[in-house]
């Protein structure tokens, strides 16, 4: 039934991005699917995007609160959306959907999902800010609502939906893929009950959170006594605001023999501007970093959250107060979240954490006449205690897709020039850590708007066991006329026709004294091209064998 339900999730996800109508949902699979008992505990859940799913915690609890204080009851045939960060869980663009499943009158359960819309209006095209000093500015923002109502669906919540935002023909069909994935998890739902009975149901989903909970305890318990890892681990790191301002994020990770607590005191107070990540972040950002260090292979449902405690001082950049912005936090604070969980659990459990991936989305957001896209551009993972990182990839918080060149082409006036591995991006060590990506473009039409809101500008990712910092990130505009324009971690800039836009992301960490290196590794690299004869000669210690 474990299995049959987590396969219900994914099947969600099939139905989602195969009647969804943007680019982003469609083809990046910017989404995740669940399902959860009639508590509102998530028991099954698809392999989609971290950040999504482990708000799902939060999300899904706040909802059904805020539903039951105001005496509103969900009746079958009915599907409530919001996306309300502070209810919701992640920021303005995810829209969550969720649909009570009944069976014979009696609500057996819940199918949920979110998805990334690519414009809920606000001041900029995508709808994440450099600027915004307050939530309104951001974009819509949309309470819960019913959307389908005993089965109809309401054509005015659609339209207000629709009137508020720049692309409204995606907004429609993404919101109606997002009802057609509800429905299918709805379908399957009813056909396991059926099959096995209700009572069988329920009872096999409770056992499925009592398992991951125990097996949860018992990892921890094992890890513990092998490091003698007991006690409190601390650690920080920094995201930065549009200023070039470092702002502190803090933890304070506590094993306590079978449990995990995670303390954020002493983090950075909340800011007016988009880098506040809301509480369902802070927990999805911790609680991936937990689990990909206990261990990556265990099922995950809400029964590990009986296990993790996250605490976050409200009022901080890592738990703000409405109306804060929090478009960045949830795609950028949510990476140095991992980042500082991780480096925390480096110190109690060496050997079992990576150097630090780039540590950001570079979110690139372009809007026109008509037009609006957006996307997140890979990276290099850092460096593992057994391996090099990998090249070119969307780490920790994100695991969408890349937006294919020719949808992209087709869809708007972008002409793509280049899309590859940076070469030296990634930190020196016995472990190199992986390649960020350059991918450049240039514009077809006048008059169109760039954000750029990615992070790592300043701050490098960071090595771990004397391995080197990967590269920063480098982004730049040339013009038509040959000036080039220099770009900032958070830059917003007007485009004119023949412009280029180059984003360089950044590479991860290394692992490991780079003397160490094997020289068979080191003459790879410099075949494909990933590293250059300078690099090897300042980094590895090999230049008289490089001859």
């Amino acid at each position: 039934m474990k299995y049959a339900t987590i396969a219900v999730a994914e099947e969600m996800g099939v139905a989602l991005r195969n009647t969804a109508l943007s680019p982003n949902i469609r083809d990046r699979q910017d989404f995740s699917c669940a399902a959860a008992t009639a508590k509102g505990e998530v028991v099954a859940q698809a392999e989609h995007i971290p950040v999504h799913l482990g708000s799902l915690y939060v999300g899904v609890t706040n909802l059904l609160r805020h539903l039951e204080s105001r005496g509103i009851e969900l009746e079958p045939g009915d599907v409530v959306v919001t996306n309300d960060p502070y209810i919701a869980g992640t920021h303005l663009n995810d829209v969550m959907a969720l649909k009570p499943v009944y069976r014979s009158g009696e609500l057996i359960g819940y199918v949920v999902c979110k998805a990334h819309h690519v414009d809920v209006g606000g001041s900029t095209p995508g709808s994440i800010s450099v600027d915004a000093s307050s939530l309104l500015e951001e974009g819509l923002v949309l309470p819960p609502v019913k959307l389908v109502e005993r089965g109809k669906l309401r054509e005015d919540v659609l339209a207000i939906v629709q009137s508020n935002v720049r692309t409204p023909r995606y907004a429609r069909g993404d919101l109606l893929a997002q009802v057609a994935a509800l429905n299918v998890g709805e379908k399957r739902l009813l056909e396991l009950a059926e099959k096995v009975g209700t009572e069988a149901l329920e009872g096999a989903w409770e056992e499925a959170l009592r398992y991951v909970e125990r097996y949860a305890r018992k990892r921890l318990i094992e890890l513990e006594e092998k490091f003698s890892a007991r006690g409190a681990y601390e650690a920080e790191d920094f995201v930065e605001l549009s200023s070039g301002y470092p702002a502190r994020i803090r933890a304070l990770v506590e094993l306590r023999g079978g449990s995990i607590n995670i303390d954020f005191s002493g983090s950075h107070p909340q800011v007016p501007e988009p880098l506040n990540a809301v509480y369902g972040v802070t927990v999805a950002a911790t609680t991936f970093a937990v689990k990909a260090v206990v261990d990556p292979e265990m099922p995950m449902n809400h029964g590990f959250y009986r296990v993790v405690s996250v605490d976050a001082p409200v009022g901080s950049i890592v738990n703000p107060l409405p109306p804060a912005p929090v478009a960045g936090g949830n795609v950028e604070t949510a990476q140095r979240i991992v980042d500082v969980v991780l480096k925390a659990l480096s110190k109690a459990l060496p050997g079992r954490v990576p150097a630090a991936s780039c540590g950001t989305m570079t979110n690139v957001l372009l809007g026109g006449k008509g037009w609006v896209y957006y996307e997140t551009v890979a990276c290099g993972s850092g460096a593992r205690p057994f391996g090099d990182g990998v090249d070119g990839v969307h780490t920790h918080m994100t695991n969408t897709l890349n937006t294919p060149v020719e949808v992209v082409e087709r869809e708007t006036p972008l002409l793509f020039v280049a899309y590859e591995l940076r070469p030296d991006s990634g930190g020196a060590g016995r472990y190199r850590g992986g390649l960020g990506i350059t991918r450049a473009f240039k514009v077809l039409e006048d008059g169109v708007t760039l954000v750029v809101y990615s992070e790592r500008h300043l701050l490098r990712p960071w090595g771990l066991a004397g391995g080197k910092e990967g590269a920063p990130s480098d982004h730049f505009v040339v013009k038509r006329d040959g000036s080039i324009v220099r770009l900032g971690a958070k830059a917003r800039v007007t485009l004119s026709r023949g412009d280029l836009v180059v984003i360089n992301t950044p590479g991860g960490g290394g692992y490991g004294n780079p003397c160490e290196r094997a020289r068979e590794a080191v003459l790879r690299d410099l075949a494909e091209g990933k590293v250059s004869r300078e690099r090897v000669a300042a980094d590895y210690c090999q230049e008289d064998q490089l001859s």
